[in-house]
Parts: C-alpha cells; structure tokens; sequence
C-alpha cells in the first residue's frame, strides 16, 4: 500500500519564491505571509532562505507589513554568534473574514480572525434555501458580526468568501420541495446582490472545493501535495489538491464526485450522490418516525437507532471505496481525505470501512491511497468560505 503521508506540500519551493525586482512588493509580502503561515514563526534570515528573497528585501516587507499590524515582533532569540534574530508571526487581528455557507437545512456566517480561528457565529436552521431568506440572514449576520468587534477593528474585514452548493435550482425534488421554490437561484446572483449592500470584496466557491480549501488552509498535520477531499453533507461533494494548491478547475466545480456512477449492492450504477448522502439517513429516520432535523442541530452526537447508522456506514463506505477506485485511475492520488457535518466517531468508523471495503478491489496498475479522517470538521465549508478573502488577498501557491 502507497504510503502518502510523507508527500507534504512543498516548502520554499517555486511557489514560494520572491522576486528581487521592484514593482513586486504586493507578490512578495504574500510570499512573506504564506512562508509565516506554514511554518509558523519566522526571522529574517530563515525567511530570505526560503523565499530566495534578499536579506535587504526581507527586511522592507517585514517592517511593512508590521507596520501595517499584520505581523507582531516576538522575542529576540541569542544564538552562538553574531545579532540575536526577531522572529515575527501573523497577527491574529491584523484581519478578519467573513464566511457564509449556505446549506440545505443551514445557513451560517463566520467570523475569523487572520489565523483562522472562529470568533463569532450565527446559524439559520431551514426546511429549505428559500432565497429571499438566506440573503436577508447573510446581510443581517454580516451586521451582525462587524458589530462584534471593535471600532478601530471593524475596517480590518478584509472580505465576505460564500461556499455554497452550484445550480441550487436543480435540488428541488431531491430536498422534497417544488421547482418553483428554487427558481429565484437561477434568476438572482447572491454574490452581486450581497457585493451591492456590503463595503468589502464577495467571492464565490463551490461548498465542497471550500471544505476542500479549509483543510488545505487550516487542517492540522502534514497536508500531502496532493490528495481528493470528500466531504459529507446533506449531499456528498468533493475537492482537489493539486501540487499543493486547490484546484477549483475551469467552471469552479472540480471534484464534483456526486455524480461519479458507482456500483450499489446489487451491482447497479447509481451517482454517489444517492448512495453516500446524509440525505440518505434522514429518510432512513423519517421512516422510523424519527425527526430528521435532529441531524442537522448539532454534528458533535446524534441519538439515532444503531442498525441505522451501521447501514449508512455500510453503504455509504462501500461507495465511496468505488469512487476511490475509479478516481485514481485517472489521477494517482496518494492520500484521499474524509470529513463532514456528522461525530467525530461516526467518521472514524466511515474511513474504516472505507479502507476494509478498498481492500477488496483490484489495485492492479494502480497505488491504492492512504485514507484519512479530515481534521476540520463540520465547520469546513464555513472556514472554508471565510479562507476565500484569505486565500485571494494575502497568501500565494495555495490555488491552482
């Protein structure tokens, strides 16, 4: 079995790299930035060694960019000889974002802070994604949380990221109302709509690429050059590392692994939408006179009936593994990686079954992939919108 794990994004590779020149201080602040982000504290020395940058470069961005408060000088560190070094670090409050993920049974907004860290929330719980009513909350949320911090902090929101699922109007059937419910998505753009009444940039993702992105962003660990996110939902959706950088692909919606046909237990082709879904496990509920939204107040513990769960787990897991297959015959992933909105223990035993269903395929030309929990959770598509601003505004290599 390939082993992935050692294939960690490259650090101080071309994607890091400055440029000497002037002109450039806006790409080479972002190299600053990002080298700081992924190896935590930094001084000028270690940061001109990885960037390619000159000591004298360096030094300008560095005190630019703690003047513009988004670095913070730490404690002089002596070594053996020569002046003793300052390393600098990101500054929690040197900016802040905002996400909106906008779900089938949830609309939530985000506040974070530059390192990612959550600082406030508001959450909508809805029957459906009525339109009207996810942009009166969204705008009513972003009020909201700009109102949370200070004064002097508030002109620091750096941007509003939206992650949300593309062609909403298509989901009507599937999520048990009309088409005409979800007409108004085909004919309003939410992002236009929110750019207009708020006074910093919006942007746009897929809500699976931006699960995708979070983990890239803010997942604990090594995170492997390369690897395909799944990520569980009211449906399942995916997203793709490339070489270290998200790959959102030509329309945005690259790992679109929904609407991969893969065999069901009896052989037939169906998308793996209807087969690895949460959507699956609330009308499993439903059926057993169940209420179904108890999926969708908390992700932390869910009281549902055992041989429920363990089907899911079954079937879902075994589609999944199908999907795997399939996928790395066209790109090798090494490590494949899988979160959602559910309990920490139903995704360990998900990723088990994952791999004891892996286990009994054919991996002849291929390198079976490492399997992996995600570690950011059910708040990935959250962080991931609010890593949009981010992402776009500050860092560099990390989209492809």
């Amino acid at each position: 079995m390939a082993d992935g794990s050692d294939k960690t994004i490259a650090q101080g590779g071309a994607e890091f790299r400055g440029t000497n020149q002037t002109g450039m201080r806006a790409q080479n602040e972002r190299v600053v930035l990002t080298l700081i982000r992924r190896h935590g504290a930094l001084a000028k020395a270690e940061i001109a060694r990885l960037s390619d940058l000159s000591a004298q470069t360096v030094s300008v961005i560095m005190r630019a960019l703690e003047e513009d408060g988004l670095l913070l000088r730490g404690e002089p560190q002596r070594g053996r000889v020569g002046q003793p070094s300052v390393p600098m670090t990101l500054n929690p409050n040197g900016a802040f974002f905002l996400g909106l993920k906008i779900g089938r049974r949830s609309s939530e907004m985000v506040l974070t802070d530059f390192l990612g860290n959550i600082l406030e929330r508001r959450i909508n719980l809805q029957v459906y994604p009525d339109y009207a009513d996810v942009l009166r909350f969204a705008l009513r949320a972003a009020s909201d949380l700009q109102e949370t911090l200070p004064k002097e902090a508030q002109s620091r929101i750096e941007g509003l990221g939206i992650a949300m699922p593309f062609q909403m109007w298509d989901w009507g059937p599937i999520i048990g109302v009309s088409p005409a419910q979800m007409e108004p998505w085909r004919h309003h753009d939410i992002q236009a709509e929110l750019q207009a009444e708020l006074p910093f940039p919006i942007f746009l993702q897929n809500d699976a690429t931006a699960a995708c992105a979070a983990e890239l962003a803010f997942g604990t660990g090594s995170q492997p050059a390369s690897m395909l996110s799944f990520y569980i939902a009211y449906f399942i959706g995916g997203g793709v590392v490339m070489e270290g950088g998200l790959y959102a692909g030509v329309t945005g919606n690259a790992g679109a692994i929904g609407s991969m046909p893969v065999p069901d237990a009896e052989g037939e082709l169906r998308q793996l939408i209807d087969q690895a879904s949460l959507v699956l496990l609330e009308r499993a509920l439903e059926a057993r006179g169940i209420d179904p939204m108890t999926l969708w107040r908390t992700h932390a513990q869910w009281d549902i009936p055992d041989d429920i769960r363990n089907g899911w787990i079954a079937q879902a897991g075994r589609a999944i593994a199908h999907a795997t297959h399939a996928a790395i015959s066209v790109i090798d992933f090494p490590v494949i990686r899988i979160d959602g909105w559910m309990p920490s223990p139903i995704r360990a035993a998900l990723v088990a079954r994952v791999e004891a269903e892996l286990a009994g395929l054919d991996f002849t030309g291929l390198e079976r992939p490492v399997v992996q929990e995600g570690t950011v959770g059910a708040d990935a598509r959250a962080l991931g919108a609010a890593s949009q601003p981010l992402f776009r505004r500050f860092l560099t290599g990390l989209t492809r």
